[in-house]
């Protein structure tokens, strides 16, 4: 059995190493002609996420290129700490083009081709075999077609033509790693900072070296290109003037950050629920069936998550059962997770009143109300070894 797997960036790798394990041999298509090294900013992986890895023998990998997170804290504009919650064992922060290489040299080790310049623009269901066509005229026969293809999935696209696209979060996303932040260390947290008029977050490492993200709300969309078509100078200039009134280290860390070293990311987006996952044989993983918005801080997680879980799957049952099994074993938990980090986008975005009610009412939140419940997420786990039978 042979998968053709659709998309080369973070989930796609995974889905195809996952396979794999499961005995499917797969090749990774990539629409870029190119590699993503240098490009991205950061991200975490949850506990969640390294047991998914685990299962395929990366978690380790994984761990060696991050930075540990023991605790989120949750601070207002005025520096004061409204809430903190431990995270055991640690969540990590990665810099996406550092997961990226890895996950790139990774598959390349274990004979696992990545074909760049190959776009998608059509998949052909013939019963017993799927055709996928390039737009260079090639075209690849196999027993599957996986779309780990993002957000703007064109295999989402190609099971149902009516499938939503991306709903915009009314933020915009930007960041950077520093060398030098001229801040104390943050003591293993990943401090985040409800702001006057936008959010920051931030860690330092014990060395003064680490990294921020800002959230700048702004009612109208841009394309990420029509984001980066403003310079980062223009944008470092634009976050000063966001985070001035604010008494943390959000406008230092923006005034120590070089243009060049500046990541825009554009505008954050979710979709909420994919109606299909799947059709005959072609199916999703990661973004393309649950895209979930930056600010749930599992977008990568439950992409491995998902991948690993179709492999298994895969392994156990005939596709059209597994694809069945799949889609029941994640939409509820995934859609769960989309829903939450909405939420959270919406505090971001809060005006003034809503701020004011915010720094008043989460403290006593966390004084009365158990921080387990909002880490329920991380404690989900895959159990490999468990075999699926037939519905």
């Amino acid at each position: 059995m042979r998968a053709t797997v659709i998309g080369g960036g973070i989930g796609g790798p995974v889905a195809a190493m996952a396979l794999r394990k499961a005995g499917i041999g797969a090749t990774v298509h990539e629409r870029y002609d190119r590699t993503a090294d240098g490009s991205g900013g950061a991200l975490s992986i949850a506990p969640n996420g390294l047991q998914a890895l685990a299962v395929v023998g990366l978690a380790d990998a994984v761990r060696a290129i991050g930075t540990p997170m023991t605790a989120m804290e949750l601070q207002s504009w005025t520096g004061r700490t409204l809430g903190r919650f431990g995270s055991e064992p640690p969540q990590l922060l990665v810099w996406r083009y550092d997961l990226y290489r890895l996950l790139r040299e990774e598959a390349a080790r274990r004979g696992i081709a990545v074909e760049h310049g190959r776009e998608l623009v059509a998949a052909e269901d013939r019963g017993t075999h799927v055709t996928a066509r390039f737009a260079d005229g090639s075209a690849v026969d196999s027993d599957l077609l996986v779309g780990a293809d993002g957000i703007r999935s064109t295999v989402r696209r190609i099971i149902d033509p009516g499938a939503p696209g991306p709903r915009y979060a009314g933020l915009l996303g930007f960041g950077a790693r520093l060398a030098r932040t001229g801040e104390a260390s943050s003591g293993g947290a990943m401090r985040l900072v409800s702001g006057k008029r936008a959010f920051f977050g931030y860690q330092v490492d014990d060395d003064g070296s680490g990294g921020w993200f800002a959230n700048l709300p702004r009612k109208t969309p841009l394309t990420t290109a029509q984001a980066r078509a403003t310079s980062p100078r223009e944008w470092l200039d634009v976050l000063a003037e966001a985070f001035a009134a604010d008494r943390t280290p959000a406008a230092a860390m923006v005034a120590a950050t070089d243009p060049a070293d500046l990541v825009v990311t554009g505008a954050l987006e979710d979709v909420p629920s994919v109606p299909r996952w799947s059709r005959g044989r072609l199916v999703l993983v990661g973004d393309a069936a649950h895209a979930t918005s930056p600010s749930s801080g599992q977008g990568a997680s439950l992409a491995f998550e998902s991948a690993v879980q179709l492999a298994r799957c895969l392994r156990d049952l005939p596709h059209d059962e597994a694809f069945r099994a799949y889609e029941a074993l994640r939409r509820d938990r995934v859609e769960r997770i989309i829903a939450q980090a909405a939420r959270t986008n919406r505090d971001k975005a809060a005006g003034p009143v809503g701020r004011l009610l915010r720094d008043a009412l989460m403290p006593l939140a966390f004084k009365f109300v158990d921080p387990a419940k909002f880490t329920w997420q991380f404690d989900h786990r895959i159990e490999w070894d468990d075999t699926l039978g037939h519905a």
